[in-house]
Order: structure tokens, then sequence, then C-alpha cells
């Protein structure tokens, strides 16, 4: 309560110094930005390279027409093709960034330069929920600024939605997609159509888009006793994503009262099912007498989000002030059941089952935000300017995940042979399945920025007060509700330095912060998360906090071809890890009661004392370093003004310690690489590409399980032709490779046996998808 009241008398101090300075403004804003051509979206003419933008915090900007001919689905596929995003997602999937391989929450995902909330415990926001025919631009943010929220250890990506300056005029794009996972293929389609121009005193934007997604996979394990080791069975399993993704934008701007007023809204609707069916065979024999289980895993999702967003800019008390408001929202429900099928636990053998097992999970995720902001920035000496402002945010999260307390059955031996002689019982929340999250942060800024000859710079310092109450239904009622209030200070500096005409330096250092998950400042207890270690939430978890500097060199080639290569660090306090509380779990005290029950003695039942209670601490520091290489360039200067190339690398390490020693930060890739080229032929109205991607292996290390997990490379091709003036198609193939993933389990039950290597199960898997391709028409209007 205390800081939404501080919100409340902050923004209304700043709105009534600002309204009072209304009368004293001379001149309106700039003047809007040129639009954007319809031919320069749908035909473009030339290679689409990397913009070399003047931002002072290291940038890299690129523009849809440097993604578009490859035809992405959603901005994770567009994100794919820039340096150090990484991705720990199924094949063909691109769901969370895991810039410079750091786990999703340590990226700040920003739409239009805003936060968005996300269903992920974990704060994170999913990408591939945005669809690619949304986006003007997208930029990766390597450090930090004061005027930007402080949640981007690893950095931030912003991704600009295209706004009533964009367009004028209009286009359509029809497109048929193919996917090779039966005989005769699927198909799917893909409809947009975006207009902009004038309407009455402003200008319009409006857009919508429907599109198929589809996500077939093959996956294989086998499960061996350990390494080396017996092989005990075998797992076939497909698994298929199918949906559609709706989305809608628009955006009105328009001058009133002396200022620029922008309305924007988009709403993005994804509907989708999963359907993962599997047959399990004991020792590796895959015929039907020795099938173990069959297994449907299905999930029903429908996910929507909307933003919707007023921003207010006009001139007055010396400078530029700005206003701003916001609602962003998610709601999220899935529907998740598991029917399995035992066979062989008596003489006979499939299709008689033995045993029939069903379970299922309603999860309903609501997370609702309102912002504002009051910002202004004035001119001082010489080229020196000043900014300063106040950000504030309101999150409510609701979160109900309930399971069937039973499951009734109506053929007394319990098997149903394969009928449907059964139903769930009362759906119950599970332990911490039913919670109410309320955080407010307030967030004051000031920021100085200048030029110095061949030196531009801006330094400034933020404040962030965060308070965040966590209400658990599940627990006693002592420990349902849990406060945590703090407040951190993150200075931020930056610096480019201009070496000649060609060539210029950045340097930046900031501090920034990584909140905790909701899942581990939760007070519940849930047994066997870990193994037979049960998990309970530390609501007294403080956040990360990491001081981090980037030193890179950039230079000019040609009219528009640029080169880079950067270098970063971090350092990262109050790392939060999984911990040994020292109380035995659930599954530890019943193994001790059975075995006292069966007349052992207390010191031979205590041998069964071997799994605990783990829970979340900040435990010490860890550190995460790299270089990042990038190139983007049309061949003008050898002559070949129609060919254009890219490529990036980045090289990822880091250091942490937990319970075994010492390791990288769980599941960063030690690479990621892309390399690619576009050709037009003017003479022909054609063009054609290819782009090539890989990453690098991946490895985790929790208690209780150890994976590693690896890629195959991404090939992807276009080829297009201009049939009109105002038309376009364009046919393009992905994952031409038949990329796989493939993952390497060490499990154990216990620390004891982790530490000792004493296997439970030892897991390889492999997931594999074929390719898919599309034939798209774009027609300007």
């Amino acid at each position: 309560m205390r800081l939404q009241l501080l919100a409340g008398a902050s923004l209304a101090s700043m709105a009534s110094l600002a309204f009072a300075g209304v009368v004293q403004a001379q001149t309106s804003p700039a003047t809007q930005a040129p639009v954007t051509a319809l031919e320069e979206i749908v035909v473009t003419g030339e290679p689409a390279m990397r913009n070399r933008t003047d931002d002072v915090v290291p940038t890299l900007s690129y523009d849809l027409d440097y993604f578009q001919r490859f035809e992405p689905l959603t901005a994770g596929d567009a994100l794919k093709r820039v340096p150090s995003v990484t991705f720990l997602s199924d094949v063909l999937e691109s769901d969370g960034v895991r810039m410079r391989g750091l786990d999703s929450a340590y990226t700040q995902i920003l739409i239009n330069g805003e936060r968005v909330p996300g269903a992920g415990v974990d704060r994170s926001f999913f990408v591939d929920r945005i669809p690619a025919e949304l986006i003007e631009r997208v930029e990766v943010v390597r450090s930090s600024s004061a005027n930007r929220s402080g949640d981007a250890v690893a950095g931030a990506i912003n991704i600009v939605l295209r706004d009533a300056l964009s367009l004028d005029g209009g286009y359509v794009r029809l497109g048929a997609l193919h996917w090779e996972d039966s005989e005769y293929g699927q198909w799917g389609g893909a409809y947009g159509a975006v207009w902009g121009g004038q309407v009455g005193p402003g200008r319009l934007l409006v857009g919508g888009n429907i599109q198929d997604r589809r996500n077939p996979k093959q996956k294989y394990s086998q499960r061996f006793d350990e390494p080396n080791g017996t092989l005990d069975n075998t797992e076939v399993q497909t698994d298929t994503r199918d949906g559609t993704d709706y989305s809608f934008n628009g955006s009105y701007d328009v001058d009133v009262a002396g200022g620029r007023l922008e309305l924007s809204g988009v709403f993005v609707r994804t509907d989708r099912y999963q359907d993962e069916d599997s047959i399990e065979y004991v020792d590796g024999v895959e015929t039907d007498a020795n099938i173990s289980t069959i297994n449907d895993n299905d999930v029903d999702i429908r996910t929507d989000n909307l933003s919707l967003n007023l921003r207010y800019a006009r001139e007055m008390l010396g400078g530029e002030t700005k206003f701003k408001f916001g609602y962003a929202s998610i709601k999220d429900e899935q529907y998740e059941y598991e029917y399995e099928s035992e066979y062989l636990r008596d003489k006979v053998v499939y299709p008689d089952e033995d045993r029939f097992t069903a379970d299922a999970t309603q999860t309903d995720i609501e997370d609702k935000e309102l912002s504002g902001a009051l910002e202004h920035k004035r001119a001082l000496i010489g080229d020196t300017e000043l900014e300063f402002g106040v950000q504030w945010n309101q999150k409510d999260r609701d979160t109900s995940i309930t399971e069937p307390d039973r499951v009734r059955f109506n053929v007394a031996n319990g098997s149903t042979n394969g009928a449907t002689a059964w139903s769930f019982g009362v759906f119950k929340p599970t332990d911490g399945g039913l919670s109410k999250i309320e955080e407010t942060r307030i967030d004051p800024y000031v920021m100085l920025s200048g030029e110095n000859g061949p030196a531009k710079w801006e330094a400034g310092l933020r404040y962030e007060m965060t308070d965040t109450t966590i209400t658990d239904e599940t627990v006693a009622a002592a420990d349902r509700v849990n406060d945590q209030d703090y407040a951190i200070l993150l200075p931020s500096v930056s610096v480019r330095w201009r070496l000649s005409e060609t060539d210029r330096i950045t340097a930046s250092a900031a501090r920034t912060v990584r909140r905790p998950g909701f899942d581990f400042l939760s007070p519940a207890l849930l047994t066997g998360e870990y193994g037979d270690n049960d998990f309970l939430g530390n609501p007294d978890l403080e956040p990360e906090k990491a001081w981090g500097a980037d030193l890179g060199f950039e230079r000019r080639l040609g009219r528009r071809g640029v080169i880079g290569i950067n270098a970063f660090y971090r350092d990262i306090t109050d790392l939060i890890e999984v911990t040994n509380t020292g109380a035995y779990s659930e599954q530890a005290q019943d193994d001790y009661d059975e075995a006292i029950d069966d007349g052992d003695t207390p010191e031979e039942a205590a041998e069964k004392l071997v799994s605990y209670v783990l829970t979340a601490e900040n435990v010490g520091d860890g550190q995460v370093w790299g270089v990042e290489f990038d190139l983007s360039t049309p061949l003008d200067f050898i002559g070949m003004e129609h060919t254009g190339v890219f490529l990036n690398y980045s090289w990822l390490d880091s250091s942490v310690e937990d319970f075994m020693g010492d390791r990288r930060f769980n599941s960063q890739s030690d690479y990621v690489f892309n390399v690619g080229f576009t050709q037009d032929i003017p003479s022909w109205g054609a063009a054609f590409g290819a782009t090539y991607r890989k990453q690098g292996d991946a490895k985790e290390r929790i208690v209780g399980e150890e994976v590693v997990t690896s890629y195959g490379g991404d090939l992807e091709i276009f080829v297009e032709k201009q049939v009109a003036s105002n038309v376009v198609l364009r046919l393009t193939g992905s994952n031409l490779l038949d990329s796989s993933k493939d993952e390497v389990f060490d499990k154990f039950n216990t620390i004891k046996d982790q530490m000792a290597r004493d296997y439970d199960e030892y897991e390889l898997e492999t997931e594999s998808a074929g390719p898919w391709f599309q034939l798209v028409a774009r027609m300007a209007f």
C-alpha cells in the first residue's frame, strides 16, 4: 500500500507540474517521420542489412525486411538469426529467448519499449506468441539505461510493432503451408492484411493476421540402468502441436493541444492442441508381446495476450514531456490429461491391459499489469541533455492449478479393457496451485546525455522499489500471506567514440537485477519435485544483482554494410540456487516408518533417510562472459551490389558453484552461429537466398538430474519472383536438414546418489522433425 500511495503522489505531482506548463509551450513536437512505401515491404529489390544505429547504448537493429524473405511465422523464428540469441525449445519451436545463453528470466522482453507479462513462473515472456507480421523491427539491446527497466542482466530484446506512421497504403498476404508428417502431408494457411493512412486529423493503422501452426515431431528414448549398462526399455513417441494464431493490431496518431497523441493496441490469441502418444517396450524389444505401457498425454491450450497503450508528448517547461499509460494482460488456460494402459503385469500380453490410470490438470493463469510513466527531457548547457521521470507498474496475477482427487472406475478390477468406464472425481487445488500475487513497482530515474567532439555519452541512476505480496491458499493460515519489500539502485553509463568516418567504439557499464521466480517465492511444499526430494519455497529470497560491462568495435563497410565485435562480462551476486534444508522428505520419512514397522532397528531404518526437503536460497556469486561477432553487408565493394551476406558467431561461457562444485550456468550453450546470403536478380525480378544456424551444447545440473542438450544444424532457403509491380511470390523451405534435438539424462533419486554416481536411470532421447514449406503471395495496394 505504501508504494501504491507513493506512485499516485509522484505521478500526480509531476502531472500537475507538467500541465501547468502547457500554456508556456511555444512549439509543437517534431514533425512525423516519413511513412514507408508499401513496395519497400512487399518487394525489397536489394539486400537487407542490419541497421547501424545512432544509440549510445550498444544496440543492434534489424528491420523486418532483414527477416521477411524467409517468412518467419513468429518473432521467435525471426530472432533465431540475430547474435547471441539461443533457445532451449523443441525442434521447430522458438519460445523463450535465452540471450547470451542464459535462462529466459535474465532477458528483458519489451514490446514498443514497454514490459509485458508472461505466463511463466520465472517472469519470462514467450516470443513465439507474437506473429512476425506485426513487427516493424527488432532491437537487441546489449546493456542497460536508466530510462528502461533494470530486469536485463543478459540484455533486452525490444520488438517494435508497426504503428500509424509505418505505412502509407495497404497490403495483403496469402500463404499456404505444408508439413511432411504423413503420407500426403498436412496443409495450413496464413492470411493477413495491413492498411495505414490518413483518417480525420490523424493517421491510422489497422492489421489482422491468421496463421496455422503445426509442429510434428518424433521422439525415441533408450533407458539404461547406468551408462554402458543394461537396456531396460525403449519408448517410441509422436508429439504433434497443432493450432492457429489470431492477431489484430491498430494504432492512431494525431496532434492534440499542441502535442502528439499515440493510441495503440495489439491482441494475440494462440489456440493450440498438443498430442503426445507413446509406446514403451521392455528390454528394447519393439514387438507387441513386449509392450509395457501405452500412453496418451494431450494438452489443450488457449492463451490471450492483450496490450493497450496511450502516449502523449508535447513541448513544455523548456523541453519535451511524455505521459504514458498502459494495460497489458495474459490469460493462459490449459487442460492436460494423461491416460496410460499397462501390460505384462500378468502372463497375458497386449492387447489385454492389466491396469488403466488417468489423471488431469486444469491450469488457469491470469496476469494483469497497469503501468504509467511521466518523463521530461530538456537541453542544458551546450549539447548536454537532462532526462528524468518516474515509471509505475502494478501487477495482479491469479493462479489456479487443480487436479482430480481420484478416478472413479465402473468395473470391479479397475481395468477398462479399452472402454471408457471411468470418470474423474472433484478437481481440487494442488499444493501451491491456488495463489494470488500483487506486485507494485515505482522506478524513478535521472539521466544525463551529451556529445563532446567524437564522443557521445549517457549516464544515469535508476532506483527500483518493489513490493510483492504472495497469498497462497493451499498452505496453513499462518504462512498464507508473504510480503517482500526491497529497493535497488541501478547506475549505468555508456559512451560511443567515433574513431573515423567508418570506425567507432562503444563501451557500457551497468547494474541490473533479476527478480526471483514466483515458484521459488511461494511457501508451498511440493512433494517429489526433485526425484524423491521435496521442495519448499522461500518467500525471503532477495533478487539477484549484476554488474556488467560491454566493449565493442564497429566498422561501416561500403554504403550499407557493417561489421562488429563485442566482448561482455557479468558478475552476478546473491545468486539463487536450490539448496538442502537438512529436513527429511516425505518419501524418506515414509520409508523410515515402513522399516520400523517391518522390525528394523532405528539405526537400520535410518539408512532409508536419504532424500530431503530442498529450498531456494541466495548462495553466492556467478560470472558470465563471451565474445560476439557479426557481419552484415552487401558485396558492393567488390562489384556485387545485388549480393548480401550475413554472419554472426557468439562464444559464450560462465562459472557458478553448486552442491557438486563448479559448472556453467544451467543450459547455457557454448556458442551460436548464423550464416546466410541473399542474391537479387533485377533483370528477372527474382531473388533467392539461404541461411544456416547451429547452436552449441547446453548442460544443466540440478538436484537429481543432469542433462546435456545438443541440436543439429538448421537450413532455410527462399526463392521469390516479382509477378507485377506490386506483387511478389515467395517460396520458403525450413528445417531442410531434418534438425534433431538430442538429450542425455543422468537421473538420481537422492543427492547422495548423485554425488556417488549411483544411477536411478540413464536415458538417451532424440527428437526430430521433417522440413516444412510456405508459398506466400504479397500484394500492395
